[in-house]
């Protein structure tokens, strides 16, 4: 009855009527009638399932979806249906669902894309890469300054570091550690 869910990854679901609504993991359940002379007999209980008109903010109309009433609240308390289909993990989303959240992802897309090209989100993109271009000077400068240092100590370790250090010290009449710069200077000139 169920599919294996190698060949639905996402979407597998048992009940056919949740695939083209938003039942937010509501499903059909089954159990027993049970009268007083306890003779039990088999009944289902299906979801409380509305048609609705839901307003996608993105899309910029209202969809047409039917919803269980336990949906209906989730859809609320993430402020709409745009953050409900984004937030929701997929395993609770239906292919109507899974449809509508590629749909809206596709559109935020594009709105992005077409404000990026006015002066205003010219504007923002350039304060992104500015500041992203100091974050990357410093992270090469550094990654070259240690780079260079385990080139110039015979050991690449914390010890090696640390004898490199102590002998820049010797050399330089310091009492204690030599700073970094002090011992890359006497490396650098030793090895002239």
């Amino acid at each position: 009855m169920f599919a294996s869910l190698p060949r639905l990854g996402e979407f597998s679901q048992p009940f056919k009527r949740a695939q083209f609504g938003l039942f937010g993991g509501k499903t059909k359940q089954y159990g027993n009638n049970v009268p007083f002379s306890k003779h039990k007999t088999r009944r289902s209980w299906l979801p409380n399932v509305q048609t609705k008109r839901l307003p996608s903010e993105t899309l910029g109309e209202k969809v047409k979806l039917k919803v269980t009433t336990r949906a209906l609240r989730t859809i609320k308390r993430a402020g709409g249906l745009d953050n409900y289909l984004k937030q929701t993990h997929a395993h609770k989303l239906s292919h109507e669902g899974m449809r509508l959240r590629l749909k809206v992802k596709d559109t935020e897309k594009q709105k992005r894309i077409e404000y990026l090209r006015t002066p205003e989100g010219k504007q923002e993109l350039e304060k992104q890469r500015g500041a992203h271009g100091v974050r990357s000077k410093i992270a090469t400068a550094l990654f070259l300054k240690t780079k260079r240092i385990a080139n110039l100590l015979e050991e690449p370790t914390l010890e090696g570091a640390r004898k490199a250090r102590q002998e820049a010290a010797k050399a330089l009449g310091l009492s204690g550690l030599a700073s970094a710069k002090e011992t890359i200077a006497y490396i650098s000139r030793q090895r002239l």
